[in-house]
């Protein structure tokens, strides 16, 4: 991270983009690995623990299972992540007012492989492998501009970490999946909930005039 606020300009806007359901369509191809090992995920709640079931015996996975699997598919597939639709060209005009980076949660072995699946998709940003609560990360960010910061994730705990530790950061929760996106309602700790990027795209410009 260090490195890559050394590269930006201290007084320009700055947007920090969630990868998995704001840019990647992470559930829609998570669900075809677990089809693959022989599970299913059935989303009934806005989360994956809890919803994942053996296809042999009907019976629900354990927690330990779960993880596991979640741990093959950022080792298996995270090269093959489509980007959720309108996120290349949103991310072509946007870079044009902010500077642009992708914080997520993406396990640092495979930060590099994520970097170059987006780009051979479009998406020409660097990527910021964070691990848990991204709050302390995004103050990294809001202490370096002076510039308007601006943080899209999907997540409700990851926008009350970042109110928390940096309040200043305009914060707006956005659920690609249109499955998941009718299971829960904006979280408290955003300033706006948006879940297309041609609506997002015409927010942040506007933003930016207010």
């Amino acid at each position: 991270m260090e490195t890559l606020l050394q590269t930006l300009n201290s007084e320009h806007p700055i947007l920090l983009l969630d990868a998995d359901e704001v840019l990647l369509k992470f559930v829609e191809t998570l669900e075809g690995h677990m089809l693959n090992h022989g599970f299913e995920l059935r989303l009934t709640s806005f989360q994956i623990s809890g919803n994942v079931y053996h296809k042999a015996t009907n019976k629900l996975a354990d927690p330990l299972q779960v993880k596991k699997l979640i741990g093959s598919f950022f080792d298996e597939c995270v090269d093959h992540v489509p980007v959720v639709d309108g996120a290349v060209d949103a991310i072509a005009e946007l870079s044009e007012h902010f500077q642009v980076a992708v914080l997520t949660n993406v396990p640092s072995h495979c930060r590099e492989r994520r970097e170059n699946s987006l780009r051979e998709q479009g998406i020409h940003c660097p990527v910021i492998s964070n691990k848990g609560d991204k709050g302390a990360a995004v103050k990294r960010f809001t202490d370096f501009t002076s510039g308007r910061t601006v943080f899209v994730d999907d997540l409700p705990p990851q926008h009350a970490s970042v109110a928390e530790l940096s309040p200043d950061t305009h914060r707006v929760h956005f659920v690609a999946d249109k499955r998941l996106r009718a299971m829960i309602p904006q979280t408290e700790y955003s300033h706006a909930r948006i879940d297309t990027w041609p609506e997002l795209t015409h927010y942040l410009k506007d933003l930016l005039k207010a």
